[in-house]
């Protein structure tokens, strides 16, 4: 099995379920188990700085560096639980490296760290995430759910990092390199 770590996955016009329409999902862990991936393109109303003061780890005065910064919907599942997209800074616990330009974290450690001189240059912080049994992301993509495309390089930290949540899908599609809306729901197996 070739593994799609380190891929977004764009969901096509074929896409059922609601919840992942027109939705750029950055794909964080895919083995023979399964998949685990971060939705990146729904922002909730709630302010990274707003979360960090709930969880009592920034003072009432808000850093620049998170001014205006959203929370993201990650996926429906454990939407309690937070995830931290980044780019590469080690030293935090429970980081996993999603090659050269990415990082994600789960510990608390980052958070304090948000929006100070030991944080990460770039973030985006996710409550929730998507996940999928072994087979079932195979099949989604067999269904014509889903499109793939690499997140390395200029592409990915640009995506995520400089592209409005707004246009993150349109951006996506378009590097693809054809207009998504002319697809077919229909698949074809030759």
């Amino acid at each position: 099995m070739r593994s799609l770590q380190n891929h977004f996955l764009i969901a096509t016009p074929a896409m059922r379920d609601p919840y992942f329409a027109r939705t750029v999902t950055y794909l964080c862990e895919h083995n023979d188990e399964g998949a685990m991936g971060l939705v990146v393109n729904h922002p909730v109303n709630i302010t990274v700085t707003d979360m960090l003061r709930q969880l009592e780890l920034v003072e009432e005065d808000e850093p620049e560096t998170l001014s205006g910064r959203y929370v993201f919907s990650g996926g429906p599942v454990n939407p309690e639980r937070g995830f931290v997209i980044h780019t590469p800074k080690r030293g935090y616990t429970a980081s996993l490296s999603l090659g050269e330009e990415l990082m994600v974290t789960t510990s608390v450690d980052i958070l304090s760290a948000l929006g100070g001189k030991h944080g990460p240059e770039r973030f985006m912080v996710t409550l929730g995430y998507a996940g999928w049994e072994a087979g079932q992301l195979e099949k989604e993509l067999a269904d014509n759910s889903w499109l793939l495309v690499p997140a390395d390089g200029d592409f990915a930290t640009e995506l995520l990092f400089n592209t409005p949540p707004s246009k993150r899908w349109q951006k996506a599609c378009e590097h693809l390199g054809f207009d998504i809306w002319q697809l077919s729901n229909d698949v074809g197996h030759a």
